[in-house]
């Protein structure tokens, strides 16, 4: 019998760079992996994106099990190429006692299938898709709500070229919103407007929002159409949707941990006189959603300035 606290919705974070990896001793707090998160509620297990930082996961998962099969929902926001490219790294898919489950956004599975066979054919990589063989086959989540297990899962169509799928998770009377790869939707035309204040309602009051914050608002102004998130737009949109914790993620490549920490006090200095608590997501960082949010962990006092950044 599991205690009550065994079953709280927790999140770690195993990859939370955007584009690409970025090893270096200038990012060691926050990490440099791309993005994959692990979500769970007691026993259950979801995925969400399977970047670099899945291969790691994967290790974790199989010493935790010692040699039990190993169940699980991978959920995969979209194919480019930091959100997919641990699959092939990961050495828990490859066995057959294992059963993780794809999903994907609606109408998305076709291409989402094509996406994962072409990273892993001959001219990229050494063993087929198909090989993985504790995948189970890729499955569409419903146009409103799903049920995982314990986990109500809800979907929304991000601004980012080619499409992404965001992701809200409730479970236990808390929920994740997970939006790795979103670009503000821009203008004020009435169908910009509308995309906005249905992004609201998908997240309001959200207990933990997880949302692509790559760019400061001077990069972001030579950016428009790259398909990433702005700071000053991603607190706006945390607060109109009354989260109680937004987490700047997905991370730009050439931002060191410093310049992160920065970002960091800039969105907090935006959020002064609201409820809103913000933290940046950190590689490693297991949370518990139903404890105290420490807020200002891991922070330099003396920002360092973003002028020297160049975003890949």
């Amino acid at each position: 019998m599991k205690s009550s606290s065994d079953m709280e919705l927790s999140i770690r974070f195993w990859g939370v760079r955007g584009s690409i990896p970025a090893p270096d001793a200038a990012n060691l707090r926050y990490g440099g992996n791309t993005s994959c998160l692990e979500v769970r509620c007691g026993d259950e297990l979801v995925i969400l994106d399977a970047g670099s930082g899945l291969r790691s996961l994967g290790i974790e998962l199989e010493r935790e099990a010692q040699g039990r099969p190993i169940e699980g929902s991978l959920l995969v926001s979209h194919t480019h190429w930091d959100h997919i490219q641990g699959l092939p790294f990961f050495a828990a898919g490859y066995k057959p006692g294992n059963r993780f489950q794809l999903f994907v956004g609606p109408g998305l599975a076709g291409r989402i299938l094509q996406g994962l066979r072409d990273q892993m054919s001959p001219l990229h990589f050494p063993v087929l898709f198909e090989e993985m063989a504790g995948l189970q086959p890729l499955r569409e989540l419903g146009a409103k709500r799903s049920r995982l297990g314990s986990f109500a899962v809800a979907t929304f169509p991000l601004n980012h070229p080619g499409g992404c799928t965001g992701f809200r998770l409730e479970a236990r009377g808390k929920s994740i919103a997970y939006l790795p790869d979103h670009e503000p939707f821009g203008s004020a035309t009435p169908q910009a407007l509308a995309s906005q204040d249905a992004l609201v309602d998908f997240l309001k009051n959200v207990d933990l929002l997880v949302l692509d914050t790559q760019y400061t608002a001077e990069e972001y102004a030579a950016r428009r159409g790259w398909g990433h998130g702005s700071l000053p737009e991603s607190v706006d949109l945390a607060v109109a949707a009354n989260a109680r914790e937004l987490v700047l993620f997905h991370h730009d490549p050439s931002h060191h941990d410093g310049q992160i920490d920065a970002m960091l006090a800039m969105a907090r200095q935006r959020a002064s006189g609201t409820r809103l608590t913000i933290t940046a997501a950190r590689e490693g960082e297991a949370r518990d959603l139903g404890a105290a949010i420490d807020s200002t962990a891991e922070v330099l006092p003396v920002p360092v300035p973003l002028s020297q950044s160049v975003s890949v």
